[in-house]
């Protein structure tokens, strides 16, 4: 009777397995998710990654399909991970089509990753509600539209929601609020609108909130402040209004707190002193106003503090300041109301690495660093500043970008010396003069990407170029310089941005000039150049904007794209250049200058 009972068993058992694996396919993955991977290889109509070339043969689950990872019994797909390579180019490495509504059918996948691969467009499936077990969802940079699901707030094991940098419409859902395990909510990069939803608030296990770079309205709600685990909050760059909550100083385990760009109003609260973790603090780009409280000096944490571009007032709390910020690395305070004269001493002699005080109406000499080779971005423009320039950035060791441009500084331009590593240089809209052999010579660093001298008193010529040049933007443009373009223009192959305009450059194009096949912007304008625009232009294909306007120049323009579609303004005031965009050269067949 026993052994009759231990057989009824045994078969059960044994019909039992056998429903369970109808659909799994011998030593290899279930039918089913096989099915549901290939529905989704076949909504991609073009993969340059190749990892989709990898999906071939019956078993999913062996390892040799990129991206699939299977768990458990019965051959079941629980992982989903398809990331662009970090070394990929984003005009060659992509996957272009839309996601298959069957990766819904993947009813045991914990982990869905399909980030960065530009354009897979369409909208985010309904048919995800079905994925239960699923913990994380992270389809950051496509090209996803419409709106974020519903759906979605069915996911009660959801961790993680990440869709960033897709082109999303429509409002947060509310039904997000219902994901209580949800420890990081990133919709940042899209195209959203309206408030943050109420709902939010029974968020209470999450830790990182970004919503940045949308168009959210409606004021920074106060019950974000309830959000006691929080330690990444980022509302950049949106339409956020109203004042600073008091509430959000209570989130005491915050490390970043980013706010700018939006059009906040009213003063910076007293309690900030409150957010003792934090590290980060942009308030950039508002309207607050007052001045800047005394209690941002007691954030021992803090290293990157910006409230720039806003309407804050003196007086600074320079003794409270001097005394606290002891993890003060980068300090930003450009373009408000401050009127402060000299550079607050907090300031130049603390080991700094970034020091930005744009338009802080500061004047005399240049400031004396105490410790300069800290420093790896200082940003001193219009300001007021007449003079130091020549031995001031020698010491700065680790500069990489220096901006002092729109001041009054005179100084011999051949004079300024250079550290070896700078790659930006922005001395625009000063009274410098001299020569540019100082930094466009031999010696010049092959670090320098970036060098606009325009609108200043140089004169003499435009030396040669030397060979190891990685020069993208080189401005020159307004200022007394003479003499001819000299052959080795085309050194710098990188170039990108090329400004040589409002000078006094005499001779011809030389046609080297279009071997620099990187050039997007291009003006020559208002100069005494003369001859012809040189064929050997039509070279540069990446060609956007150019201009040759107000020179001596004479002879056909090239005629094909883009120089023949450019407009008319860019070729006036010249000798007798001719074809299109302007009038027929004479004597030529007027459907040969058309083509």
């Amino acid at each position: 009777m026993r052994f009759l009972m231990w057989a009824v068993l045994i078969t059960a058992f044994l019909s039992w397995v056998s429903s369970q694996s109808a659909d799994v396919l011998p030593g290899v993955c279930s039918r089913a998710d096989r099915a549901a991977l290939l529905g989704f290889k076949a909504g991609i109509v073009k993969d340059t990654t190749g990892f989709l070339s990898t999906w071939t043969g019956a078993d999913c689950c062996g390892g040799g399909w990129e991206g699939v990872e299977c768990g458990g019994v019965g051959g079941r797909v629980t992982r989903l991970i398809l990331q662009r390579p970090a070394a990929g180019s984003d005009d060659v490495v992509y996957m272009k089509g839309v996601l298959s509504p069957s990766l819904g059918n993947l009813r045991f996948l914990e982990i869905m990753v399909i980030s960065g691969m530009k354009r897979i467009a369409g909208k985010i499936p309904d048919s995800f509600s079905n994925l239960t077990r699923l913990t994380q969802l992270v389809l950051d940079d496509n090209s996803l539209q419409g709106n974020v699901p519903s759906s979605l707030g069915q996911l009660r094991n959801l961790q993680t929601i990440s869709l960033s940098g897709n082109h999303l419409t429509g409002q947060v859902p509310a039904a997000l609020g219902g994901l209580r395990n949800l420890l990081q909510l990133n919709l940042g990069k899209n195209f959203l609108t309206g408030p943050i939803p109420p709902a939010t608030a029974n968020l209470r296990g999450l830790q990182s909130l970004d919503l940045s770079f949308n168009s959210l309205s409606g004021s920074v709600p106060d019950f974000l402040g309830e959000l006691k685990n929080l330690t990444y909050l980022v509302l950049s760059s949106n339409r956020f209004s109203g004042q600073i909550p008091n509430s959000l100083c209570g989130l005491t385990q915050l490390s970043e707190l980013s706010i700018d760009q939006n059009q906040l109003v009213g003063r910076i609260p007293a309690q900030i002193g409150s957010l003792k973790a934090v590290s980060v603090l942009r308030l950039s780009s508002n309207k607050l106003t007052g001045e800047i409280p005394e209690a941002i000096s007691q954030l021992q944490n803090l290293w990157n503090l910006n409230l720039s571009r806003n309407l804050l007032s003196n007086p600074l709390p320079d003794a409270a300041f001097g005394r606290g910020l002891p993890s003060l690395l980068s300090i930003d305070l450009s373009y408000n109301g401050l009127d402060l004269r000299t550079v607050p001493s907090w300031i130049r002699n603390r080991e700094l690495s970034d020091v930005h005080l744009a338009g802080c109406k500061l004047r005399g000499a240049l400031p004396k660093f105490a410790k300069p080779d800290s420093l790896s971005t200082l940003d001193l423009s219009d300001n007021y500043f007449t003079n130091g320039i020549s031995d001031f950035l020698e010491n700065m060791t680790s500069l990489q970008r220096a901006k002092i441009s729109n001041n009054l500084l005179s100084s011999d331009l051949s004079s300024i010396r250079l550290p070896d590593q700078i790659s930006v240089l922005d001395l625009h809209s000063n009274q410098l003069f001299g020569s540019l052999s100082g930094i466009l010579s031999n010696k010049t660093s092959k670090f320098l990407e970036v060098i606009d001298v325009s609108n200043n008193k140089i004169s003499g010529s435009i030396p040669d170029f030397g060979t190891v040049l990685n020069l993208k933007v080189l401005n020159l443009g307004s200022n007394k310089i003479a003499g001819h373009i000299p052959s080795s223009i085309s050194n710098p192959a990188k170039l990108e941005r090329l400004d040589i305009s409002r000078n006094q450059i005499a001779g011809t194009i030389p046609p080297s000039l279009g071997s620099l096949l990187k050039l997007q912007w291009l003006d020559l304008s208002i100069n005494g150049l003369t001859g012809k625009i040189p064929d050997s232009l039509l070279g540069i294909e990446a060609l956007r904007h150019a201009s040759f306007r107000a020179n001596r120049l004479c002879g056909e323009i090239p005629q094909r794209r883009p120089f023949n579609v450019f407009p008319a303004a860019a070729y006036a005031h010249n000798l007798c250049l001719c074809g299109k965009p302007l009038p027929p050269c004479k004597g030529k067949d007027n459907r040969k200058m058309g083509q």
